[in-house]
């Protein structure tokens, strides 16, 4: 096993490097379709990596096309630029820093999604705490991974959310499990309504969120059927107007 990336770049104070970065890119396929650890050499996973410090992207990079079936597309130094790359390459996966000039990644992810929907994020951080990992997953990250972790977790955590799948940090998920999270929500919604309502909001189907939280399209239904009963809406729009008003996207 080879060391964890962030112990590759010991020498903090020599980072540098421009902004960003691209190299050419191959056809994009399914990124749904890795499967296997290795993947398959028709099939590519696009990946565009977001991290202001040159010489972690550089070793960030080298794991990831190390695997068969993966590519990164783009690189980007701060928040602004890598919307640009996002918006330009639509990628599979951006892999995101915790902590990039320029603006939060937290709150920049809302816009990731936006100009990206079916783009997958995974925060790669050397934070470690609970808070950030739980914000990052509210705002719409769908892994979490830390920067000392083995080359093999981050392989992992793109693997996953590229099938669609969330994926923490195993040291994290085991404290998530003595330490429940106390969510309050809007006008007494459920934690289910409240997936279901986010989902809505990003522009989601019935048939899309039954896929992503794994129910029914009926159950979907029903979810939809009674959160709108509690939060007094009709349409999708007057939704995704309370989703914004209440910064639930």
């Amino acid at each position: 096993m080879r060391p964890p990336i962030y112990r590759n770049c010991t020498n903090e104070s020599s980072l540098a490097g421009d902004a960003s970065t691209t190299r050419p890119a191959r056809d994009a396929g399914d990124a749904s379709l890795i499967d296997q650890p290795g993947g398959d050499a028709g099939i590519v996973c696009t990946i565009v990596l977001a991290d202001d410090h040159a010489i972690v992207r550089s070793a960030v990079r080298d794991v990831l096309e190390a695997e068969l079936g993966f590519e990164v597309v783009a690189e980007a130094g701060d928040i602004p630029i890598a919307i640009r790359k996002v918006r330009a390459y639509k990628p599979s996966v951006l892999v995101l820093d915790l902590n990039m000039p320029s603006g939060s990644s937290l709150e920049a992810i809302p816009t990731f999604l936006e100009v990206s929907p079916r783009s997958a994020i995974v925060v790669l951080t050397m934070d470690n705490s609970l808070e950030s990992a739980r914000a990052a997953l509210r705002a719409g990250a769908f892994g979490f991974a830390l920067k000392e972790a083995a080359d093999t977790e981050l392989l992992e955590a793109v693997r996953a959310v590229a099938r669609g799948h969330r994926y923490l940090d195993p040291e994290l998920g085991s404290r998530v499990a003595v330490e429940p999270e106390i969510i309050e929500t809007p006008d007494n919604l459920s934690v289910r309504e409240l997936e279901v309502l986010k989902l809505i909001a990003l522009g989601y189907t019935n048939t899309e969120i039954a896929r992503e939280l794994y129910l029914s399209i009926r159950t979907v239904e029903c979810h939809r059927s009674h959160l709108q009963h509690k939060i007094h809406t009709r349409t999708r729009a007057e939704v995704c107007s309370y989703a914004r008003e209440h910064s639930l996207v």
